[in-house]
């Protein structure tokens, strides 16, 4: 005899500002292979340290070459701040100076609504870039706080708008 399946929700009321995010790197080229393969180590310690605010951390595979982690934060402060801290912002202001054959993008998901993305030379369209149309990340759009539309300041972003598209920035 058929037995009827355990159907559950979760009650979200303790985490009113919750964050989902999800993030992801695709090898680009065969230099990728390292570069990807160095992030796997420096991630892990990243995750056991910790950070105030990270609730839970999954590693995700989605294809061969594009691996990923979705993390569950209390609140954007706390995701915010763990990204503007060391180990996060070293790793960061180097992959804009030279990404390693590799792309990168994350997509924020905000339990009190809204949504925020990057892509940063993802070849192929992913995610939201699969289907709604994308632009430089300039402007209005550079920062994940303002692409989120949340008010304060985002001038500690570790890499200032104008440093990574200057004339002698290799990033642009």
């Amino acid at each position: 005899m058929p037995t009827r399946p355990k159907r559950e929700t979760v009650n979200l009321s303790s985490y009113p500002d919750l964050v989902v995010i999800y993030l992801g790197m695709r090898v680009n080229a065969l230099t990728g292979i390292k570069t990807l393969a160095g992030f796997g180590p420096k991630i892990s310690n990243a995750v056991a340290a910790k950070p105030d605010g990270l609730l839970l951390h999954e590693n995700l595979l989605y294809s061969l070459r594009h691996v990923g982690m979705r993390q569950y934060w209390r609140d954007f402060e706390s995701l915010e701040a763990w990204a503007r801290s060391q180990p996060h912002l070293a790793w960061w202001q180097n992959f804009l100076r030279d990404t390693g054959g590799t792309g990168f993008w994350h997509e924020t998901y905000f339990r009190r609504g809204g949504m925020e993305a990057v892509y940063v030379d993802m070849h192929a369209g992913t995610g939201l870039a699969a289907f709604a149309p994308v632009e430089p990340a300039r402007g209005a759009m550079f920062s994940a706080r303002r692409r989120a539309g949340f008010a304060g300041d985002s001038a500690n972003a570790g890499v200032s708008e104008s440093e990574l598209y200057s004339s002698s920035s290799p990033a642009e």
